[in-house]
């Protein structure tokens, strides 16, 4: 009995793998430039079989190789790569089509269902309109006094540190990221949450592995399997808490709410975003992103798991992503002491102007260390990979990709292209002036993807990242400890490390007083 149900899923397989490979599909794709694929697994052994320090660099010689477009296969799931931003504008640029994102995204749903980042058709787009307003000026400029409040703990956090060295530098900024996104998107701060804000971290952190660890892992791509395994009832203890804690913080608020007659929501419900320092005579409460959607929820638009799934997918898509870019740009700054100096003399021209505070227009004066971000966005973009499927036949170099391929979009391979940045690898924010940006692909730089399905929060991200970096660059002298040379990447839904990185931050008393370079 067990040889005979095996020799049928072995049938089944070598079946379904005859229709694929040799369907309208198939033809298609063979036709796509690509390392030859093995009988059922594809391509998984070129990448799967390298150490993990190795897979990224694996990657980016096939994507150089068969430079612009290349297709890999995994299992029965093809992908092909497109890496010339005409293709990127073909595929991002269609506001109805090819805003699915693929396979791998699934494994994001048991923490976030399908809200924003992994949702599509009708419901993406209705909750893409409804969550325009959470970043609206308005919201943006009270959220702008939490991102300065943070700087000003993650300041005071340093100057405690013994001998001014961090052990772990995406740590150690990530617990401040957390403090912002928690505050922001769910009114509440961690800070105040005693002994659970460490375990609350913890879970977060481990989900995000675990997450990674499956998707690593194909023969736990199903929910049957993974479920049954060790990973699989981690991953449920640990969905367990997060989602325990995110239903407990929408249950108080909306009690908040309920006993304050909604005053503090009128101005969501009536489609504005009100910037009145009082709202009918009551002194307003500092709204969060979760305010707006219980305004919605009022309305019969969300039900309490629509809510959650919305608080969950900021809180991932909020903390470790601008985590990483404040990373990269402090160790950028470190490496290059020049530009470090100009960004610490606008910064004190600035903060001089508006007598030693940051304010939002104090931050958006700032345009030379707008520069140093972006092009450290450029080189260490947070999501150097995006994907989608193609929803149908499309276009690319001389190609046709079928409908239902998946598209795979190597943001960072794009951003280190010489045809279109010259000395790619060099930090230049010059490049970034004016002059300079007029003729370029408007494709050929990515950090918060493009198109329909851009990055709904990236003027989130920049001030954020701009408040930060302001006041440690106004407060410390960044030297490096470990070089970004040296570091090892990993591949991962996010730019990833093998290693911990080191740095210094000396507070500016200790040092001799300033002298420009």
């Amino acid at each position: 009995m067990v040889i005979t149900l095996l020799l049928l899923c072995i049938f089944l397989i070598l079946l379904c793998h005859y229709l694929i490979h040799h369907g309208r599909f198939w033809k298609l794709i063979d036709q796509i430039p690509g390392p030859p694929p093995l009988l059922i697994i594809g391509n998984v052994l070129l990448i799967g079989t390298c150490p993990v320090e190795e897979q990224l660099k694996t990657l980016e010689k096939y994507l150089k190789i068969y430079y612009p477009v290349a297709k890999l296969w995994i299992f029965n799931h093809a992908g092909v790569s497109a890496s010339h931003p005409d293709d990127v504008q073909t595929i991002l640029s269609n506001s109805k089509e090819h805003i699915g994102k693929g396979f791998v995204y699934t494994f994001l749903n048991p923490w976030l269902g399908t809200g924003l980042l992994t949702s599509e058709g009708t419901k993406w787009h209705e909750r893409r309109k409804m969550l325009t307003p959470a970043f609206h000026f308005n919201m943006l400029k009270q959220f702008v006094d939490i991102f300065i409040e943070e700087g000003n703990y993650m300041t005071q956090c340093l100057k405690d540190i013994e001998g001014s060295t961090v052990n772990d530098l995406i740590f150690f900024t990530s617990h401040h990221t957390l403090n912002v996104i928690c505050e922001t998107a769910m009114g509440i701060s961690l800070k105040d949450m005693g002994a659970f804000q460490q375990q609350y971290r913890k879970t977060v952190y481990e989900i995000t592995k675990l997450i990674l660890a499956r998707l690593m892992s194909p023969w736990f791509y199903s929910d049957m399997i993974f479920a049954l395994s060790p990973m699989g009832k981690r991953q449920a203890k640990n969905l367990k808490i997060l989602h325990g804690f995110t239903e407990k913080i929408i249950a108080e608020r909306k009690q908040y709410h309920k006993s304050t007659n909604g005053q503090y929501l009128k101005q969501f419900e009536n489609n504005s975003v009100n910037n009145n320092e009082e709202i009918i005579g009551i002194r307003r409460k500092r709204l969060a992103m979760l305010d707006l959607l219980i305004a919605a929820s009022r309305n019969n638009k969300m039900s309490d798991l629509d809510i959650r799934e919305e608080v969950d997918t900021f809180v991932l898509g909020g903390y470790e992503t601008t985590a990483i870019s404040i990373s990269f740009t402090i160790l950028l700054l470190a490496e290059h002491k020049n530009i470090q100096n100009c960004v610490r003399r606008e910064v004190s021209a600035v903060m001089l102007e508006n007598n030693g505070k940051l304010t939002m227009t104090a931050i958006n004066n700032m345009p030379y260390l707008e520069r140093c971000l972006k092009e450290s966005l450029r080189l260490y973009p947070s999501v150097p990979n995006i994907m989608r499927v193609a929803s149908e036949d499309l276009k690319i170099q001389s190609y046709i990709v079928p409908s239902g391929a998946i598209l795979y979009i190597p943001i960072k391979f794009i951003h280190r292209n010489p045809d279109f940045w010259p000395n790619p690898d060099v930090f230049d924010p010059d490049r970034f002036l004016p002059e300079n940006i007029q003729n370029r692909h408007p494709f050929s730089y990515l950090p918060f993807s493009a198109g329909a399905r851009n990055c709904i929060g990236q003027r989130f991200a920049m001030l954020e990242l701009k408040a930060i970096i302001a006041t440690l660059v106004h407060n410390f002298y960044l030297e490096p400890i470990d070089y970004l040379k040296d570091l090892r990447f990993r591949l991962d839904l996010v730019t990833r490390v093998a290693d911990p990185i080191r740095v210094k931050f000396i507070p500016i008393e200790q040092m001799q007083p300033f002298k420009a370079n």
